[in-house]
């Protein structure tokens, strides 16, 4: 399990201190303008302790994957200006990670000013955790920080590496995910409830097993659901369904009695005759989804049956839609869940990709206790796994 108990910006004198900071700047770009800035915008927090308490900040990051080279579409520079704005001081663009234009930057760093290295996958040794690599982007700093959860579960350079050779400790961001989803997990205010969708029950094997120990309730909805199902005996149609899942499904199923998990499954169905946003539309009351139909959506009497659920929760955590939500069609069960989440006074969290942009594109963020920053890293960290960029810091 990821330990709580980890050094952060606060527990250390930064004033005059080169400190290297690991960002995730890795935002969406539409022709080289920055469509989404929330990224940029939670690092403002850490950044600006930081620069309020002397320190000369070096800010690294990655953005997509341009596989050791230097592709222009990959570079950092709007972030720079972005950041620039936000902060309402000049972020010092270095045109290099670790060449002469980045050393000469952070030489010149007085207290308070801010520089941003180019993006750290230009270089191939990054995500190989080269150590002279690790070293090299060391050597410009005194102190690290780590503020980047979404490359938490990655063991590379600018995430584990350079711990090697300097202090490291985390950023606002990290300490606020791993106190709100440790709590969440070690102690939460009960009934503790855990709602997964997703399409496969494959990519979220360890999540379930690590939930099972913990929840009081386990709503399963999403693609994964008809693997279960079918597990029970029941027919899933043309359901998207991992048969060589089955044996497992069942194994869960037992598990769940046998530690007194409530685990709900759909008992209705919204179904489509193929997968397609103007499909044929039909709701299937019952567990059964008969030949030619595929379940796309839980259906109504899912809904009423998980929000209930939901309404007497302390905590929630969600991860994964209910159904294909981007078709308007199916996404009544997705948004039904997150308005149920956002009117349920739990705790609530909300972690992986899907989740965090249906409940961003319904409209429900600012009503949700925390939602967190990084995909798989969150998966990670509910699966009671070891996060590689979380266990380089130093504990307190």
């Amino acid at each position: 399990m990821t330990s709580l108990n980890k050094k952060t910006i606060e527990d250390i004198d930064v004033k005059g201190k080169s400190v290297l900071v690991r960002c995730d700047f890795n935002v969406p770009m539409k022709d080289g303008v920055i469509s989404n800035d929330k990224r940029i915008v939670a690092a403002l927090p850490t950044i600006q302790y930081l620069t309020g308490h002397g320190a000369k900040v070096i800010l690294c990051s990655h953005m997509g994957r341009p596989k050791g080279e230097f592709l222009p579409e990959f570079s950092l520079a709007p972030v720079a200006q972005r950041l620039s704005q936000l902060l309402e001081q000049p972020v010092k663009m270095a045109k290099d990670v670790i060449g002469l234009d980045a050393k000469a930057l952070a030489a010149s760093l007085e207290e308070g000013e801010v520089m941003l290295l180019e993006n750290v996958r230009y270089h191939k040794e990054e995500t190989k955790n080269d150590p002279a690599f690790s070293k090299e982007l060391a050597s410009l700093a005194e102190i690290y920080v780590n503020d980047a959860f979404g490359t938490a579960h990655r063991a590379h350079c600018s995430t584990t590496g350079v711990a090697d050779y300097l202090p490291a400790v985390c950023g606002y961001l990290i300490q606020k995910e791993i106190s709100v989803m440790g709590g969440a997990l070690n102690s939460p205010q009960r009934p503790l409830v855990a709602i997964l969708g997703g399409s496969k029950v494959s990519d979220k094997i360890g999540v379930i097993n690590n939930l099972l120990e913990k929840v009081d309730t386990l709503v399963v909805g999403g693609g994964m659901a008809y693997t279960f199902l079918k597990a029970m005996g029941h027919t899933v149609g043309a359901s998207l369904c991992e048969d060589d899942k089955l044996e497992l499904a069942k194994e869960m199923l037992a598990k769940a009695k046998e530690r007194g998990v409530d685990l709900l499954l759909p008992v209705d169905h919204k179904a489509g005759d193929r997968f397609a946003e103007d499909c044929q539309v039909s709701v299937i009351d019952g567990l059964d989804i008969p030949d030619g139909w595929m379940g796309m959506d839980i259906g109504p009497a899912s809904v009423a049956l998980f929000c209930t659920a939901v309404k007497k929760a302390g905590t929630v955590i969600w991860n994964g839609p209910m159904g294909v939500f981007e078709f308007p069609n199916f996404a009544e069960g997705t948004l039904e869940m997150a308005k149920a989440i956002a009117e349920s006074g739990a705790v609530s969290i909300i972690g992986g990709g899907d989740s965090v942009s249906a409940v961003t594109k319904l409209g429900f963020a600012d009503k949700m206790t925390h939602i967190s920053t990084g995909g798989g890293a969150s998966l990670e960290f509910l699966e009671g796994l070891e996060l590689p960029g979380i266990a380089a810091l130093n504990d307190k």
